[in-house]
């Protein structure tokens, strides 16, 4: 005699809201970045740590901005925009990108024009300039592909990392 087949069991994020989608997401350390550019001669720029690489040939970038963004008006109309990896040190400036209605690129942010008059904020990772290459509506956000045209890189620094709703450093494992 066999026992009777156990009914399959209930997986965990069944029916899963957005704050628990939320915190389960926030288990994922991920990068933080700031994207800029300069729209109608004022810059602009927001946080994201939906940063990832898309493909080596063509040289492409993705990141996903909430259709929610009060900055993404503006920064849609940018053809051309910076990543900013972002530095251990720079978790105050993640979080003036990230807040609503600040004055992003006032002082204490250190920027400057790149050659293609992008603003580049001083003291990130890694910089990386691109076209963009498309951009799709999806879910509550958009999918912005980015073309890289050029990157610039400070090996000295460590990047800035955000988990479980926190930011922090990166150290490597002996």
């Amino acid at each position: 005699m066999t026992a009777p087949h156990p009914a399959a069991p209930r997986h965990p994020l069944d029916g899963v809201g957005p704050d628990l989608f939320r915190e389960a997401l926030g288990r994922h350390a991920s990068g933080v970045v700031a994207i800029t550019a300069i729209v109608g001669g004022t810059p602009v720029g927001l946080t994201a740590t939906s940063f990832t690489s898309v493909s080596l040939a063509p040289p492409l970038i993705s990141f996903y901005i909430a259709d929610s963004s009060t900055t993404w008006p503006e920064l849609r109309r940018a053809r051309l925009f910076g990543v900013h990896l972002l530095a251990a040190e720079q978790a105050d400036l993640a979080a003036r990108f990230a807040a609503r209605g600040a004055d992003r690129f006032a002082p204490p942010t250190a920027w400057r024009p790149s050659e293609e008059n992008v603003p580049l904020i001083d003291g990130a990772v890694a910089h990386v300039i691109c076209d963009r290459h498309e951009t799709h509506a999806i879910g509550d956000h958009w999918l912005v592909v980015g073309h890289v045209r050029r990157a610039l890189l400070n090996r000295q620094r460590s990047p800035l990392l955000y988990h479980k709703g926190a930011f922090g450093g990166f150290a490597r494992l002996p």
